[in-house]
């Protein structure tokens, strides 16, 4: 879904009716689905490696795998879940988001930054991810 952003440079269109597409930031450490459908989107966000430490606790049950995975919707706050990064789509063809590129499916909204991968949603809700940094806001 970057690539028509790329080549034209304006604000990418919204993907198809209920429609997941992965794409993955230039470094390819961290890796999202963005999945739409007739009346909301969800992104579900992957960071494969980290030295820094999410700025949410992690729950007493989750016994490893904590800071790796976060999910948005187009409201509410964001969820975390505890399982461990599982391994990068190395399939042919998925997006790459460009630095300095953003997008927006429905009500939310992602940056791609040399500092990281920063998105949000429409209550103002959000993540932004590096090997640093891990915040949820």
């Amino acid at each position: 879904m970057f690539k028509p952003l790329l080549a034209a440079g304006l604000m990418l269109a919204s993907p198809a009716i209920a429609d997941v597409t992965p794409f993955k930031t230039p470094s390819g450490n961290i890796e999202c689905y963005i999945g739409t459908g007739p009346n909301s989107a969800d992104l579900s966000c992957t960071i494969f490696q980290f030295s820094g430490t999410p700025n949410v606790p992690r729950p007493a049950s989750c016994g490893s795998g904590w800071g790796h995975n976060y999910v948005i919707l187009e409201r509410g706050p964001v969820q975390m879940e505890c399982r461990g990064p599982g391994r990068p789509n190395t399939a042919p063809g998925v997006d790459v988001a460009p630095y300095g590129v953003s997008a927006t499916w429905g009500g939310i909204s992602c940056l791609s930054e040399t500092t990281g991968l920063r998105c949000q949603n429409a209550d103002g809700h959000g993540f932004h991810l590096s090997r640093r940094v891990l915040q949820v806001w």
